[in-house]
């Protein structure tokens, strides 16, 4: 990587591999960030959407996967951009902090959102879903400069175990202060679903104080970084470098086009796992959030169990492992005819879930080149997101088609086939030779 070296001395702190404190803080920003995906986008506000905001669950399940699609699209394309701009100014920090804020005051607008009001929610939810996006881009990229070699994998799923830890905890606190009290706690009430739009507030100020270790007390490395004025002209420099050299990175391409298509069937689970409990299988709210308790249990335990596993037999194979796990609990979630079925079909994906996104993200780390972590970490997201809509427009249109969800579903079993075919075709000890971290 030396000859694509742009960069200048510039002060500034650099990260100690390996501080406890430091991966702690980094690992409770999961913590801090999973109760939105879990409660706005997956479990409460997604299901509140489709059964009380829209006019019927069929168009208001189309809509909100139109509206994961423009979230895609658009996190997709600017990732990498952003990632490489992060790079050279060493704005790492400033963006998570800027996109975070973003996401707490969107997310926080959703509560004014009233039953009829399907625009004005759809809007809020898009920018809050970006901004949650982005903000994870950079939280990603810090994981390499903090975690050491032989533990990268227990220091990802540490992180994916305490966010499934955090929606755990948020989903139990929104049950028992919100959904279920006939008269909610804090002077809310259930007129025009007051109750439910107030998890948005929960979900808000959850993410604004526990991210806050994070900003304090992890250190990003600004030692090289471009000189002032130079900062979009060498991020151009640097993206025509990696697009240059995309020979180099091949196992890191084949991992990404394996990403982009098995992270499609998890999108789609997150965001209509709740909607699918509810219309096909008559869970209520409350149902849907002990549902997504019992789920986030069963991710977190796979997410920290499986860190272990990773370290010792590789991200490769733990990714692959997963895949399969995921397959087998798609088509049990796809042919179950009895609550009980759906039940195992769902912790079953929850105990594979974690374990899936762990291991990318370590994987991934393994992958980048030093120095250059943000803007890898942003074609990471690139290739979470650029076909990320397919999933949930193709579950969409499938239900609209057919009035039933049950064929929607169906099609996330496709994602994960083909994920899996190109997933055993990476050399894992190629692209870390290539990266220069073995």
């Amino acid at each position: 990587m030396v000859a694509r070296k742009i960069t200048s001395r510039v002060g500034g702190s650099q990260p100690i591999n390996g501080n406890a404190r430091a991966i702690w803080s980094w690992a409770l920003y999961d913590f801090a960030n999973s109760p939105f995906s879990t409660l706005v986008v997956t479990f409460v506000f997604g299901t509140y959407f489709t059964q009380a905001i829209a006019s019927d669950p069929i168009v208001g399940t189309a809509l909100w996967s139109r509206a994961m699609t423009i979230t895609a699209l658009i996190v997709a394309i600017c990732s990498p951009v952003l990632g490489a701009l992060a790079d050279r100014g060493g704005y790492r920090k400033a963006f998570v902090l800027i996109f975070t804020l973003i996401c707490v005051v969107a997310t926080t607008a959703l509560y004014g959102v009233l039953p009829g009001q399907v625009m004005a929610a759809l809007v809020l939810v898009v920018i809050a879903n970006i901004a949650y996006e982005f903000a994870a881009v950079f939280y990603n990229a810090f994981l390499p400069d903090i975690a050491p070699r032989e533990r990268i994998g227990r220091v990802s799923g540490l992180g994916w175990g305490l966010g499934y830890i955090g929606g755990l905890a948020a989903l139990g606190v929104a049950l028992v202060t919100l959904v279920q009290p006939e008269t909610p706690w804090f002077g809310f009430s259930r007129e025009a679903g007051e109750n439910i739009r107030a998890t948005n507030l929960l979900v808000a100020a959850w993410l604004l104080v526990f991210s806050i270790p994070l900003m304090i007390w992890v250190t990003e490395d600004r030692s090289e970084i471009s000189k002032a004025g130079q900062v979009l002209v060498d991020t151009a420099k640097q993206l025509t470098g990696t697009f240059s050299e995309i020979r180099r990175y091949r196992q890191i391409v084949r991992f990404l086009i394996a990403r982009l298509i098995f992270n499609d069937g998890l999108v789609t689970i997150f965001a209509f796992g709740g909607i699918y409990a509810a219309e096909t299988f008559g869970f209520s709210l409350e149902e849907v959030l002990i549902f997504g308790i019992v789920l986030n249990v069963a991710a977190g335990s796979g997410a920290l169990l499986m860190g272990h596993l990773d370290d010792w037999i590789g991200g490769k194979r733990t990714v692959v492992l997963s895949l399969i796990g995921l397959i087998v609990a798609t088509l049990l979630a796809v042919f179950a005819t009895t609550r009980l079925w759906f039940w195992v079909a769902g912790i079953i994906i929850g105990v594979f879930v974690g374990p899936n996104q762990a291991a990318s993200r370590s994987l991934m780390s393994r992958f980048v080149p030093p120095r250059f972590e943000n803007e890898f970490f942003g074609f990471f997201a690139f290739s979470g997101k650029l076909t990320a809509f397919m999933g949930p427009f193709l579950l969409g249109v499938l239900t609209q088609l057919t009035g039933s969800q049950r064929v929607g579903v169906a099609a996330v079993l496709g994602f994960f086939v083909v994920g899996l075919a190109l997933m055993l075709t990476v050399d894992e000890e190629e692209a870390i030779m290539v990266a220069g971290r073995s």
